[in-house]
């Protein structure tokens, strides 16, 4: 086999993995996509579920492992 029948077997080789490559990165961004409009989607509704638990939007100022506040319980 010549230099050139080998280069062009190598670069179809080549060729036939990089097309393979992009769809599945085609698929990972479909997946992706999927899944940021499932979150969204969760999070709007946890947005609404937390609205409708407390309407006036108020919804605190809380910290974890606030002292002042576990003082004031009597936790600590």
């Amino acid at each position: 086999m010549s230099l050139r029948t080998l280069m062009g077997v190598y670069q179809f080789g080549w060729m036939v993995v990089s097309h393979y490559q992009q769809s599945l990165q085609w698929r990972d961004a479909k997946e992706a996509r999927i899944g940021r409009v499932r979150a969204e989607t969760q999070a709007a509704a946890q947005l609404d579920s937390m609205m409708d638990a407390n309407p006036s939007g108020a919804l605190g100022n809380a910290r974890l492992n606030d002292p002042v506040a576990l003082r004031r319980s009597g936790l600590l």
